[in-house]
């Protein structure tokens, strides 16, 4: 069965530094892109970065641009957020799920189901 855990997740002071992962089981993993999502308190879920874990193309929110890093590990079926120079804005639940179609395809309604029970980031100003 389809499964993500979501891990990393923590407490940061604004412009510090954190790394959240995402290991995948129960499908193919090099044939489909892989988003990070994000909800923050009252908000709707958005997509923060995707990549094709085949051939490593990538796709970044405005707002995590020059910031953020996505990466893979294809042996070991894992994506990896680097978040940078967080801000409090940042704060949220983040999670990852499959989505549809390539990594320029990243919003939540291009995902399919399950999602992982994600990982919360706090970042306190």
């Amino acid at each position: 069965e389809v499964q993500f855990v979501e891990s990393g997740g923590g407490l940061v002071q604004a412009g510090g530094s954190l790394r959240v992962s995402c290991a995948a089981s129960g499908f193919l993993f090099d044939d489909h892109a892989i988003g990070w999502f994000r909800q923050a308190p009252g908000k709707e879920r958005e997509g923060v970065s995707c990549m094709s874990s085949s051939d490593g193309s990538t796709f970044y929110a405005n707002s995590v641009k020059g910031r953020f890093t996505i990466s893979s590990d294809n042996a070991k079926k894992t994506v990896y957020l680097q978040m940078n120079s967080l801000k409090p804005e940042d704060t949220a639940v983040y999670y990852c799920a499959v989505l549809r179609y390539g990594s320029a395809w990243c919003r939540p309604t291009y995902t399919l189901d399950p999602w992982g029970q994600g990982t919360l980031v706090t970042v306190s100003s």
